[in-house]
């Protein structure tokens, strides 16, 4: 059970629409490596999660991807909330609005929508803490790659602190990785499995 506590994890106040930006912004809502797919992912995990401390750990970040994915659609619904129809079609955010006008829909910048193939949950704790590492640098990528094409003050101070969290996140299924190695015996260590040699 979780409490829901009605704010922004960090102030989202854009002054300028800017719908260019919020298509680019949108692989964060719900494209391949955003935060609908991380949320999902953690929150899946966490149930074949045998290790209390790491059931933690995937339940947190999986929530604070959820206050992660209402940070990103805030900026987005910001971002084209007060858009002239001529902004529109000169941004090219025309086949956007034609099926969504400003709601916010989760798809990539390229306009694919979301699917559960983006996550993965294969019930293995090193193989989850490691697809989760790597779902963690894809993440600070995307961002990265949202500062490089953004000028906007407003947006660039909430992308910075999203991509903060993936470092954050990073480190910490790093150190769940090293907590489970520690604890696997050596009939489940992943790079010996003396099962399959009888």
């Amino acid at each position: 059970m979780w409490q829901y506590e009605k704010k922004l994890q960090y102030p989202i106040k854009i002054k300028k629409p800017n719908a260019k930006l919020a298509q680019v912004i949108a692989s964060q809502y719900g494209g391949p490596d955003g935060e609908l797919a991380a949320s999902l992912r953690y929150l899946s995990q966490r149930f074949a999660m045998p290790y209390p401390e790491l059931k933690g750990l995937l339940t947190d970040i999986g929530t604070e991807e959820l206050a992660h994915l209402e940070m990103v659609g805030s900026i987005i619904y910001q971002l084209t909330k007060d858009l002239s129809i001529e902004e529109i079609k000169k941004s090219g955010f025309d086949t956007y609005f034609v099926d969504h006008t400003t709601g916010i829909y989760p798809a990539s910048a390229a306009g694919v929508p979301f699917t559960a193939a983006y996550i993965q949950s294969k019930g293995d704790v090193i193989t989850d803490l490691h697809e989760n590492l790597a779902a963690e640098q894809k993440a600070r990528t995307t961002y990265d790659n949202i500062l490089r094409l953004c000028d906007d003050p407003d947006v660039r101070d909430a992308i910075k602190f999203l991509r903060q969290r993936e470092v954050v996140h990073y480190q910490r299924f790093g150190e769940g990785l090293r907590l489970a190695q520690d604890r696997l015996n050596e009939k489940n260590f992943y790079s010996f499995n003396p099962s399959f040699d009888k």
